[in-house]
């Protein structure tokens, strides 16, 4: 259903905070134009999370009013409340969204059964494809494999991105979810080609916003069985995984944009953006690959 390469879309912004429209219409574009699988607004990447309610649906509605069903968009709607959770999946399945993705509830650190219970009246509530994402260095809440498998019985649970920090977690989840079609996403770019031998379809990626062509190829390549072509650009792609988490992301994928000239210095508090310090680093990565 959702593989290969998948970006994890920045919310471009104007240095008011703002939202830039038309900076988000032509990132959409080029990402089509460059291959990428599938897009996915309002993330973590996207900032989800010093975005309004309204901001959130209108940022939903844009990309998939842009990508126009030529690629799928999974829509960030996660909520560390079940009932905002709901509430942003209905609107995202209303605007036109292909499906939703659901990060583990944030802060208030709920058990397995907890989360168990919170998904389960999500995908009860909105019958749309539901992704889970485990990222527990973001969220302090690490869903186990078993708990996975206990949601992947549920229709409309298609799948789940896996950030926890350990890739050997794929496997654990290919072991007890016996269906086929439950498909797992990588969420560390740097661990992806790892993940894809252990079962993984492909990434939702952070490195995807800067080098969207490169990232297609690469997953395209593991995906036609050619992995020595997907890991010569997994030994390219390394340096700029590393980089782009220099600071909190999306700091520097923001700064590494802007630098391309594809998005304004927008970013909200209390994210800044990217210290001086770190600017040549950024730099001569993105020129090592050509990227600039």
């Amino acid at each position: 259903m959702f593989s290969g390469s998948i970006v994890a879309l920045v919310t471009p912004m104007k240095p008011s905070g703002e939202v830039d429209w038309v900076a988000l219409d032509a990132l959409i574009d080029w990402h089509l134009e460059s291959g990428t699988h599938g897009i996915v607004p309002v993330g973590t990447t996207g900032e989800s999370a010093t975005l309004t309610v309204p901001e959130h649906k209108q940022v939903i509605q844009a990309t998939v009013r842009r990508v126009d069903g030529k690629i799928p968009v999974i829509a960030g709607t996660g909520a560390n409340a079940t009932a905002e959770a709901v509430e942003l999946t209905r609107e995202a399945k209303e605007v036109g969204a292909d499906a939703a993705l659901l990060v583990t509830p944030y802060y208030n650190k709920p058990t397995q059964e907890g989360l168990y219970r919170h998904y389960s009246l999500i995908a009860e509530s909105v019958d749309i494809p539901m992704v889970l994402y485990n990222v527990p260095p973001r969220t302090a809440c690490d869903m186990q494999a078993e708990t996975v498998a206990r949601l992947a019985p549920i229709d409309n649970i298609v799948g789940i991105k896996e950030a926890c920090g350990d890739a050997e977690r794929v496997g654990e989840i290919k072991k007890l979810v016996s269906d086929d079609s439950f498909i797992v996403l990588s969420g560390e770019d740097a661990q992806t080609f790892r993940m894809m031998e252990l079962g993984a379809v492909g990434t939702i990626s952070v490195t995807a916003n800067v080098l969207p062509r490169q990232m297609a190829e690469f997953c395209e390549n593991f995906l036609s069985h050619d992995k020595n072509g997907a890991a010569a650009w997994d030994e390219k792609l390394q340096p700029i995984h590393d980089i782009l988490f220099c600071e909190t992301s999306p700091i520097p994928t923001k700064w590494a944009l802007n630098a391309m000239g594809k998005i304004q210095n927008g970013i909200r508090l209390p994210l800044v953006w990217l210290s001086d310090g770190l600017h040549g680093g950024v730099r001569e990565r993105l020129k090592e690959i050509g990227a600039l």
